[in-house]
């Protein structure tokens, strides 16, 4: 594996540097980007990258006091998304738990999705000397690389499936939604010319390509997808089960086996229960219904939030003109209360929704509008540990942890940082791309940044969890440190 990423970094002469596309965006105008790009050289470039530099600077001297635990890992290549997958084992200080990402290449070698283990370190176990001593060009030894499937084109998005996560959907630049069994795939060497792994199951139906709107069903094995041809896809892997697997009883795979991955077999696919239109532009993103298979969500390059039925029929149940001043990348629906609905947008902010009071004479009419980022958000998610606490990450580099419960409080009113915003991680130097909260380890989050434009590498990775003084109730807290307080003055006080 080792040797596969010298080689990776060697053909780069040791700095990665290809061409990349901006998530998820149209392209700006030539004409507005090259103004931009003389201007940077002009005036600002050599001032912005000091800006990072020193917020980063600054940010790394306030780990220890901040986080409970985290890890840092250099990529070789950059990384568009990042997905926990199951839990493998429990030890006394950390858990060993799959990890799924994604290396885009510049083509010297293919692109490949990648399968790793990652230690997770238990809380209260990292000393805070350990936790910020770490190189930003180093790969954390809390991460190893089990398996490389080679993919066929860019990896945009990844999703497990909830009843079994060792299945994983995949969005690429093509209309088709690829699904593996990353178990059962072979290991793969990603050397210039490799033949593709054949993926065990293709979904198709999508009239241009679909790159980033994925989301899997948590109650049943549902794909969904949107696209550039403007419509809302609907599929379900159980028209392709044989035996349905679990994480916990069994190591089998829960799709038919056809041949083995990289043959010239041609893969199984499987055509879509509904399709869905409503949308005027691209589909960025969709979410299921936390307790229902047939209904989810979709947003997309108009600007709209659209809520489906799939037992109405394939019209939008509800239609939200203008749910932001801008295109909407990212939603998600909450998993405690199935009626908030999360967006994110090129205008910023992040938005609350009731799915009960969506609209005022079709213009979205949100509960809240958090406001705390300067620049494009990408993804948000909500908390699987509190159901009112949300993430969310943007192009400005930054990770903001929110709770909608301070929002109403005056304490957080009073203070300069946004409302409701209780926490900033700001350990990466550029767009944050893809995060996603550990549900088998509580408040553990993984990151991953796009490092390209600002510091000339590929990626970084970032594993952590913030210290548990920063989110328990403020009772239990003070009464802590009043505990500790005391142990402070007694030792003091000995001779």
């Amino acid at each position: 594996m080792e040797s596969e990423e010298a080689a990776a970094a060697a053909a780069e002469g040791g700095t990665v540097t290809p061409a990349r596309k901006k998530r998820g965006r149209k392209p700006k105008i030539k004409e507005d980007s090259q103004t931009k790009e003389q201007s940077g050289k002009e005036s600002g470039g050599k001032k912005t990258k000091q800006s990072v530099d020193e917020k980063y600077t600054q940010w790394k001297g306030l780990v220890p006091i901040l986080y409970d635990w985290l890890a840092n890992h250099n990529l070789v290549w950059p990384s568009l998304s990042c997905r926990w997958g199951p839990q493998l084992d429990q030890a006394t200080y950390k858990n060993r738990q799959r990890l799924y990402l994604s290396e885009q290449t510049d083509g010297s070698v293919p692109n490949t999705l990648v399968i790793a283990n990652c230690e997770v370190v238990k809380p209260r176990v990292a000393a805070a000397e350990h936790i910020s001593q770490f190189n930003e060009e180093a790969r954390s030894p809390f991460v190893k690389k089990y398996k490389t499937i080679i993919h066929p084109g860019e990896v945009n998005r990844i999703r497990e499936l909830p009843q079994n996560s060792k299945i994983i959907a995949t969005h690429t630049d093509s209309p088709d939604v690829l699904i593996w069994d990353v178990e059962t795939q072979p290991n793969r060497h990603a050397v210039l010319g490799a033949a593709t792994s054949r993926p065990d199951l293709i979904l198709t139906c999508h009239q241009d390509n679909a790159e980033f709107a994925l989301a899997m069903c948590p109650t049943e094995p549902f794909v969904l997808s949107g696209g550039k041809d403007k419509s809302v896809v609907l599929w379900s892997i159980q028209d392709h089960i044989t035996t349905v697997g679990t994480d916990s009883k069994s190591s089998g795979s829960i799709i038919k086996q056809t041949g083995e991955g990289g043959d010239k077999t041609e893969s199984p696919s499987v055509a879509p229960r509904g399709v869905y239109h409503g949308h005027d532009d691209t589909v960025e993103d969709v979410a299921f219904s936390p307790t229902s298979a047939q209904e989810f969500c979709s947003v997309g390059d108009d600007s709209c939030l659209i809520l489906w039925d799939a037992r109405t029929g394939t019209s939008p149940v509800t239609k939200v003109e203008k749910a932001h001043d801008a295109d909407l990348h990212c939603v998600d629906w909450n998993p405690h209360d199935d009626n908030l609905i999360l967006t994110g947008s090129a205008d910023n902010t992040v938005r609350l929704y009731d799915r009960r009071n969506l609209t005022s004479n079709g213009v979205g009419t949100p509960i809240y509008k958090f406001e705390g980022h300067r620049a494009a958000v990408l993804c948000v998610q909500w908390c699987p540990d509190k159901s009112s606490v949300f993430g969310s990450s943007a192009e400005d580099g930054l990770l903001n942890i929110w709770d909608y419960d301070r929002v109403s409080k005056k304490s957080d009113r009073a203070a300069k940082s946004p409302a409701g915003l209780f926490f900033q991680h700001a350990g990466h130097r550029d767009k944050v791309v893809d995060f996603h909260w550990n549900a088998a380890d509580p408040w553990t989050i993984v990151s991953v940044s796009d490092d390209c434009e600002t510091t000339g590498g590929g990626g970084t990775l970032q594993i952590w969890r913030m210290s548990d003084l920063i989110y328990r109730p403020e009772e239990e807290v003070l009464a802590e440190l009043e505990t500790f307080k005391s142990h402070v003055m007694t030792c003091a006080s000995k001779p």
